[in-house]
């Protein structure tokens, strides 16, 4: 890790009514870095994102981002204090064009690096498209243009939540492929990705997480095939292993973890 955190959640438990997802959560992502988040389903991956966006609050436990306890802040306040959200879905504006999308995330902009011309030359994708209405983008247009949003208002960090969701893998490797440039203008990144490969080859570190809790973190380099598939499934057995892809090409098919029968 590197030597300031800028977010920290330190034993989060989130519920939704009577229903626990997240148990004494803990979680340290530092200035500059690229933490990766995975587990299967209803791990509570988009719940701790929901949590540190703050759109849930925990019902115990804190959320500091760069030294402050937000745990009981507005989303809109923590959104000009530096933290932006690409949603699972993307959920642009159909009804508007790319550059209008774009210019939705400026609304309460930091001072910052991130413009039009920035996001623009991070994806030419959507220099090209700047003028289609979103309903009309495919797949990964779209998520380009979901990510520039967040992008456009300046974040210190940036929250992506399965960005491969959907997309055919050249598409994928498209979209991560700016991830260099992104945190070359010193965006930090928790990315939560099902698409163990992509997530273990763009990470720092790792966290994986098994019904709401924290079961393995990891430098991303140095983990494992037994270690992410006992932590993945919550077992023990070495046979796991091999279920766990090895690292792949940019454009090559993406594998994911299906547990045997």
């Amino acid at each position: 890790m590197k030597d300031s955190a800028l977010l920290e959640l330190s034993g989060v438990d989130v519920h939704y009514g009577d229903f626990q997802a997240l148990y004494g959560l803990d979680l340290a992502v530092a200035e500059g870095e690229t933490l990766a988040v995975i587990g299967a389903n209803g791990a509570g991956k988009t719940t701790l994102l929901k949590t540190i966006s703050g759109l849930m609050k925990p019902t115990r436990g804190a959320v500091r981002f760069a030294g402050r306890d937000v745990s009981r802040t507005a989303t809109h306040k923590r959104v000009r204090g530096g933290i932006a959200l690409t949603p699972e879905g993307r959920r642009i504006f159909g009804s508007m064009t790319v550059e209008e999308n774009l210019k939705v995330g400026a609304f309460g902009r930091r001072p910052g690096p991130w413009t039009l011309q920035a996001v623009y030359d991070a994806f030419p994708l959507l220099a090209e498209k700047r003028t289609r209405r979103g309903g009309f983008l495919s797949g990964g247009e779209q998520q380009a243009t979901a990510i520039g949003r967040a992008l456009m208002s300046n974040p210190r960090l940036l929250l992506l939540d399965e960005v491969s969701l959907g997309l055919a893998p050249v598409v994928i490797a498209d979209i991560y492929a700016a991830l260099p440039a992104i945190t070359a203008k010193g965006t930090t990144v928790l990315v939560v990705e099902q698409d163990l490969t992509q997530a273990l080859a763009v990470a720092d570190r790792v966290q994986c997480l098994l019904e709401g809790r924290t079961v393995l973190e990891a430098s991303a380099a140095s983990v494992s095939r037994a270690e992410v598939a006992a932590a993945y499934f919550g077992t023990g057995g070495a046979g796991a292993a091999d279920d766990v892809p090895a690292p792949r090409a940019a454009g090559s098919t993406p594998v994911t973890i299906h547990k045997e029968a």
